[in-house]
């Protein structure tokens, strides 16, 4: 007998039917002899008509309310599902994160786990009830509600499975699985049975959107195995799993890309020691998240050109902080572009092959695609380009590393 961990995203309970889809999936699992653990997100679009109501009445919201409001979605959808679940014949009861409890930081909005406390919980599990947990929240130190911030779900579902112990974690959402790259864009992408955590980790954070990221760091922390499946079609989904199991390691396992991306260019930064860190600590102090940086060489010693990246969301942000700034830092001038896209190609066989980067460069120079920034790290390669290029660019990369479906 396993004790399985399954998720349902916000497309996969999106409404009635659906929720009783997920149910049929969940009794599917206890037919088969296991204990089960059920985490619902909201209803797909629930969480967004939430938002907007805050917005409504104030735009710049006392985050503890927020969080109180914005958690409301996963509450409907766990009781829900409770209740399709008894309905089916099963034994169920619905959780909050507060009732576990799920403990988290007092960071609102955006809160980590600390830790679960699932004595209770995992005695109803015992006991033959299948506990569907409400995603996405938790408690704080001053037993407030917080939440995780999007995505969140994934999160509390791996948690969850690390804290039970779980055989497994099942992730269920609207795609079969994890692609060698956007299915939508490159038709001969193709799915993979099988791909280790750091892969997927880097290729959540590049732009795949099928796990999010601080889930995939949870499995990989606690040695938690994932399973990416999609709640509508009954076919395998792809495993995310330690390396040594799996037997022959392909040199890319995938290409991921994010148009998520803004490049931003001081001209004429003093060339002296602790430049970088004068300009960086403002964006650190506004919570900008800084990715890719590139500095030029400076030939008279004096000044240098400093380019790096941010979320096209912080874009706005990052230019008046850097304005503001200016006096201080010392730059001349800002040049900055919106429109550029970050492709990425993963895989832990980089490790043990030469030449990945010179295939990459040669693939896009071919198609006249200009590279504006690189960066590495031992398992992947990304560049930035324009984004007109994207399409171009994926395509050409995948049929590079052999990675087209025969």
């Amino acid at each position: 007998m396993a004790l399985i961990v399954q998720k349902f995203g916000g497309t996969s309970v999106a409404d009635m039917e659906r929720i009783a889809s997920a149910a049929r999936l969940v009794e599917s699992e206890v037919a088969q002899g296991n204990k089960v653990a059920v985490v619902v997100s909201a209803m797909a679009g629930e969480t967004n008509k939430l938002v907007k109501y805050i917005s409504a009445i104030s735009p710049t919201s006392d985050m503890k309310e927020h969080d109180t409001v914005v958690s409301a979605g996963e509450q409907v959808t766990a009781g829900l599902m409770a209740l399709e679940l008894q309905k089916v014949g099963l034994k169920a009861r619905s959780w909050l994160g507060w009732q576990v409890p799920l403990r988290t930081d007092d960071s609102y909005g955006k809160a980590r786990i600390k830790g679960i406390g699932p004595g209770t919980f995992a005695r109803s599990i015992s006991d033959g009830q299948v506990a569907v947990l409400a995603g996405f929240q938790g408690l704080s130190s001053g037993n407030r509600i917080t939440t995780l911030g999007r995505g969140g779900s994934d999160t509390t579902a791996v948690a969850l499975a690390a804290a039970l112990g779980a055989d497994r974690c099942d992730i269920f959402t609207d795609v079969d699985g994890v692609y060698t790259s956007d299915p939508r864009i490159v038709a001969k992408a193709r799915k993979i049975s099988k791909i280790t955590y750091e892969e997927m980790l880097e290729m959540a954070s590049l732009g795949a959107k099928v796990l999010q990221t601080r889930s995939v760091e949870l499995a990989m922390k606690y040695r938690v195995k994932l399973q990416v499946r999609s709640s509508f079609t009954d076919v395998e989904g792809t495993l995310v799993v330690d390396e040594n199991e799996i037997l022959e390691h392909e040199l890319v396992s995938g290409i991921a890309h994010s148009r998520d991306e803004s490049k931003i260019t001081l001209i004429r930064v003093a060339d002296r020691p602790g430049i970088a860190a004068s300009i960086f600590g403002p964006l650190t102090e506004a919570n900008i998240n800084v990715d890719m940086i590139v500095q030029n060489v400076s030939e008279d010693g004096a000044a240098t050109d400093l380019t790096f990246t941010v979320n096209r969301s912080d874009y706005e942000h990052t230019l008046n902080v850097l304005r503001n700034n200016k006096d201080n830092l010392g730059f001349e001038r800002i040049a900055s572009d919106p429109g550029v896209t970050k492709i990425s190609v993963v895989g832990v066989g980089m490790r043990s092959h030469s030449g990945v980067a010179q295939k990459m460069f040669n693939a896009l120079a071919e198609r006249g695609i200009n590279i504006q920034v690189i960066s590495t790290s031992e398992i992947k390669v990304s560049v930035l380009i324009s984004e007109e290029y994207t399409e171009l660019a994926l395509r050409a990369l995948h049929s590079a590393y052999d990675l087209d479906e025969n």
